[in-house]
């Protein structure tokens, strides 16, 4: 069945799941301010009732767009887990790691410039920041040095009818359960950081380099809501999934 073309979509499906099956859903998640990421296991209907949107007309919305055209990235729901790791790597992890330097440099200019006008955003802001980077570094560094090689490891295992490799958590579950709690934390930053910022509307005042540090904290949280993304609803459940079912013929063998 086509993914995309031929999809109904029920109150009961999960956010995440809906989001997985096509980037024109993502898109009209984020039309309507709708969590995909962090939110990402919250049925659709629950979530319409929370936020108090009409979920036959959302409904309707996603089914259209779904309809639609094919976008034309990968589909990372059918393609090799280690593919997706890669892309995962190169994409959302260099870009974190260029531009989380850059927009701390930025904040503490205008922190230090407008702060003494009277014109800087709330000090909180920079104290979000500084604890969102902190833990972000070691979220990416603990996911290029343990979850992902084990990831990758363990599918071509699995692809080849090999052991499956030696990990120091046991089973997959507990490092999963730890990065989804840090994905989590990450959420309540990002919202946090909008509030603080104004949803990252510049005042007249504000000169280039404090519309950049906005600019900058703005993408920061649109990359951060498809890499959480891509980890919560397609790559962690797909890792699971494929050792639950190496555990399973372990046993029957």
């Amino acid at each position: 069945m086509d993914r995309e073309n031929d999809m109904t979509i029920q109150a009961e499906q999960t956010v995440g799941e809906i989001a997985a099956a096509s980037l024109a859903a993502v898109r009209v998640f984020e039309k309507h301010g709708i969590d995909f990421c962090c939110g990402g296991k919250r049925p659709l209907g629950e979530t319409c009732r929370q936020m108090g949107i009409d979920a036959a007309a959302l409904r309707a919305e996603l089914e259209a767009a779904l309809a639609g055209p094919k976008d034309s990235e990968k589909d990372w729901t059918t393609a090799p887990l280690a593919e997706l790791v890669q892309y995962i790597q190169s994409k959302h992890h260099e870009y974190l790691k260029q531009e989380l330097p850059r927009i701390h440099e930025r904040l503490e200019k205008v922190m230090r410039v407008y702060g003494e006008r009277g014109q800087a955003p709330p000090q909180e802001l920079p104290q979000v920041y500084s604890a969102l980077r902190q833990e972000l570094e070691g979220h990416l560094q603990k996911e290029e040095m343990i979850l992902f090689p084990f990831i990758e490891q363990n599918e071509a295992a699995s692809r080849t009818g090999g052991a499956a490799p030696h990990s120091c958590f046991g089973t997959i579950r507990s490092p999963l359960r730890v990065m989804e709690a840090e994905h989590d934390s990450a959420g309540e930053a990002l919202r946090k950081m909008r509030r603080l910022a104004n949803d990252y509307v510049a005042p007249e005042y504000a000169c280039n380099t404090y519309r950049a540090m906005l600019g900058g904290l703005h993408e920061l949280e649109q990359d951060l809501h498809a890499h959480i993304h891509l980890e919560n609803n397609i790559l962690f459940p797909r890792a699971l999934a494929l050792e639950t079912q190496q555990s399973v013929g372990a046993t029957s063998a």
